[in-house]
């Protein structure tokens, strides 16, 4: 009885630790990302708003939608949340999906209105391309859900989530390189290289996360021969 214990705790070990210190390094996001750059929220008079003030009022329903996303995705992955509520769990990620299709065409406008304030129209075509991105990878997402293709929406949920993550890395990125400060073009950048890796990161999670199920099958196929 011992090892069965043994090989349990093995098995929930495993399978918590990747998705705990990923959960870690999005709330060390949030962390800095916040004060850092959204703390002109909370300073009416900061300069910021200046810049903002010509599409304000699309700002708001974008950062509102994505803000949604961004701090409801993580509970659709929660195993336990899934199982006890399901019915939030379907609440929740109807407002995930309805926050994609609502934040991403809009953070392409927003881009492609600031060509206007003198940026170029290269940074609108990586804003076009995330919009799609995550649009494409949530609409896959439902698909597979309204099927009843359990298995496929959660990669396909990976997928989406991981392209989410993109508003929250090109900040970190940008800020702790002091990036930010430079031109345009090195912002731009940062946006290319996040939107290459996103799927590519999503990928090796899901490897991962298959990794951790086919060693679960050993731990019991050897707790069953003991």
């Amino acid at each position: 009885m011992s090892t069965t214990t043994t090989l349990t705790a093995l098995k929930q070990s495993w399978c918590l630790r990747p998705k705990c210190l990923l959960f870690a390094a999005i709330g060390l996001m949030w962390a800095y990302v916040i004060p850092h750059d959204e703390s002109f929220l909370a300073h009416p008079k900061d300069p910021m708003w200046q810049h903002y003030e010509p599409f304000k009022w699309w700002l708001l329903p974008h950062g509102i939608a994505g803000a949604c996303a961004l701090l409801l995705g993580p509970m659709q992955f929660s195993d336990r949340l899934r199982e006890r509520f399901r019915q939030l769990h379907r609440v929740v990620g109807r407002i995930y999906v309805a926050g994609v299709f609502v934040a991403a065409p809009l953070g392409f406008y927003i881009q492609y209105f600031q060509e206007q304030m003198g940026n170029p129209r290269s940074f609108s075509i990586a804003a076009a391309v995330d919009a799609a991105l995550w649009m494409i990878t949530t609409g896959i997402a439902m698909v597979f859900i309204l099927k009843g293709k359990v298995q496929q929406h959660r990669q396909w949920m990976t997928r989406s989530f991981a392209v989410a993550l993109v508003f929250l890395e090109v900040r970190v990125i940008g800020g702790v390189g002091g990036w930010e400060n430079l031109d345009t073009q090195a912002n731009e950048t940062i946006v290319w290289a996040c939107l290459a890796f996103s799927i590519l990161s999503a990928d090796l999670v899901l490897e991962w996360q298959e990794l951790g199920r086919l060693r679960s099958a050993l731990y019991h196929r050897r707790s069953v021969s003991l």
